[in-house]
């Protein structure tokens, strides 16, 4: 194991500063190649963070750093170049600096532990929605849900001065009816430079992809088809204020070279991701059962065997057929390569390797692998546990309760669901589905099952909750979802829901509990909806 790289926003400045004032004055190779690593780590975290101008300057930077990294021999680069990554350096720095909220004021319902679990750059709440007068009646719907979820929302036409005060989490580009984008290139660009770490969403993109190309190119994030923005507005601005922690990347280095081990976890620490190495590719079964990494960097040439011959054996077994397997080698045969590849790789990188692209390659394989397997356990929706995936995690939580310590199942379903389809259309009622998706995760801790059991019907498990405050619990939501206004292109629309729920020990099956909360559920329907009620006794 090694060190991991500093976590805060002005750690990691701290050092890319450091790094570059080094090398102004020593000027040796490795400290250029430390620079853009220390650049492309505080990309990553600006990614993260989801702050696109920020990312933009980080990259910019990155590639002028990149063009000028040749071989050892280059350095140091001439005065001119130099200047002219002082001069981009400065400039990014400088937009860190304006894009940093200068306050943060604390919302009074915010519980405690959720400030404290956000990153070090607390977000701003604060939306402007820039748009013509005749969008007004759509406008207003979505401006009431984002009041709702605890947004400051300001409404401003194009054009118009913008605020000196505040710095948006995003800015809403909303067009006039059938106008032209190209119209609105010089306001996005001002905006853009206004708003360095602020989303843009173009709304009523057009479905060409020139014209989407160039939005971009002006400065838009974003660019949403009229036919989507009722559905995907608000889910993607509610998405930016998610500060759910992501588990470490872990990578297992099969490699004989105590040198080449050095380098390459001293690479992946740096970019905060751990690494355990061994030596003797006869232990990989065992190393891989009690670490089970995301990824393998596997040596070609190794003592006993050969990295294709590893890969060989790992690619009959169930538990590894798709974990990314990326090869090192000294050797530059292509024939070699590609046998590697054929055999059962993912990708071959040559020593001595370029620590940028090892840090690429590995975080940008692990990231596809892990999204393949979510995609297999999440609702494409809303993001939530699918229904199989729901069901198992009931059956894992009821394997983990102790006699005496209960637990409460919930089935939630949206009232008169198909009215609001067939009266408003799909995608509003995708958008209801949504909202309740978000307020549930909003309401309920990260321990809770929460899951789209199927349709306009929800799963929520609670461990260690007795019956009755979770009935106080999600009668609490209840209200709220009630309150909610759902845009719609004729203003907004309110939903309600009804639930039923079930507990344990009094019940001590998943399928029990399951089938007593839907029971419940029903009855809450039959007795007029928008309400909570319990199983009854067995």
């Amino acid at each position: 194991m090694t060190t991991v790289a500093p976590y805060s926003i002005d750690d990691r400045l701290y050092v890319l500063r450091t790094r570059w004032e080094l090398y102004q004055l020593e000027g040796q190779f490795e400290q250029f190649i430390e620079l853009a690593v220390a650049i492309n780590s505080l990309a990553e975290h600006f990614n993260r963070m989801r702050l696109p101008g920020l990312v933009r300057l980080c990259e910019g930077l990155e590639n002028l750093v990149l063009t000028h990294l040749g071989e050892p021999a280059s350095h140091p680069i001439e005065q001119r170049d130099q200047q002219a990554i002082q001069r981009q350096l400065d400039a990014l720095l400088g937009a860190v600096a304006s894009a940093r909220p200068q306050a943060v004021e604390r919302r009074i319902e915010e519980p405690l532990e959720a400030l404290a679990a956000e990153v070090d750059w607390i977000k701003p709440r604060s939306v402007w929605v820039v748009s013509t007068p005749d969008r007004q009646g759509w406008i207003d719907g979505l401006c009431g849900q984002l009041q709702y979820f605890g947004f400051h929302v300001s409404v401003l036409a194009w054009g118009q001065d913008l605020p000196v005060e505040d710095m948006p989490l995003a800015v809403l580009l909303v067009p006039g009816l059938g106008a032209d984008p190209e119209a609105y290139f010089g306001h996005i660009t001002a905006l853009r430079t206004r708003c360095p770490a602020s989303q843009l969403f173009y709304l009523g993109a057009p479905t060409v992809i020139e014209p989407v190309v160039a939005l971009m190119r002006a400065g838009v994030d974003v660019a949403i088809p009229a036919e989507d923005q009722d559905s995907m507005v608000l889910d993607r601005i509610l998405d930016l204020v998610q500060h759910a922690e992501q588990e470490k990347y872990r990578v297992l280095v099969v490699e004989d070279s105590r040198v080449a081990v050095a380098l390459i976890q001293r690479t992946l620490a740096q970019h905060s991701i751990d690494s355990q190495a061994i030596r003797d590719p006869g232990t990989l079964l065992e190393v891989l059962e009690s670490y089970r990494p995301d990824l393998i960097l596997m040596d070609m040439q190794m003592p006993r065997f050969n990295g294709i011959e590893a890969t060989r054996v790992l690619r009959q077994m169930s538990a590894y057929s798709t974990m990314p397997i990326v090869y090192l080698s000294g050797a530059s045969e292509v024939g070699m390569q590609v046998e590697a590849l054929r055999l059962g790789g993912d990708q071959f990188l040559t020593k001595p390797f370029n620590p940028v692209l090892l840090a690429a390659v590995v975080k940008t394989k692990i990231e596809r692998f892990r999204e393949t397997l979510r995609s297999t356990k999440l609702d494409g929706l809303t993001g939530l546990l699918n229904h199989t995936a729901a069901k198992s995690r009931l059956n894992v939580l009821m394997q983990q309760c102790e006699p005496n310590t209960p637990l409460t199942v919930a089935m939630i379903d949206i009232d008169h669901f198909k009215g609001i389809n067939d009266t408003y259309g799909h995608p509003v009622g995708d958008q209801v589905i949504r909202a309740l998706a978000w307020l549930l995760k909003g309401r309920l801790r990260s321990s809770d099952l929460i899951g789209r059991y199927g349709g306009e019907e929800f799963m929520i498990a609670l461990p260690g909750v007795a019956p009755e405050q979770a009935r106080a619990v999600i009668d609490r939501i209840r209200m709220d979802f009630s309150a909610l206004p759902h845009a719609h292109p004729g203003g907004a629309l309110h939903a309600t829901f009804s639930a039923g729920i079930a507990s344990y020990p009094v019940l001590d099956t998943a399928a029990g509990l399951t089938e007593a909360a839907d029971a419940a559920l029903l009855q809450a329907k039959r007795l007029g909806r928008n309400r909570v009620e319990q199983a009854a006794p067995q």
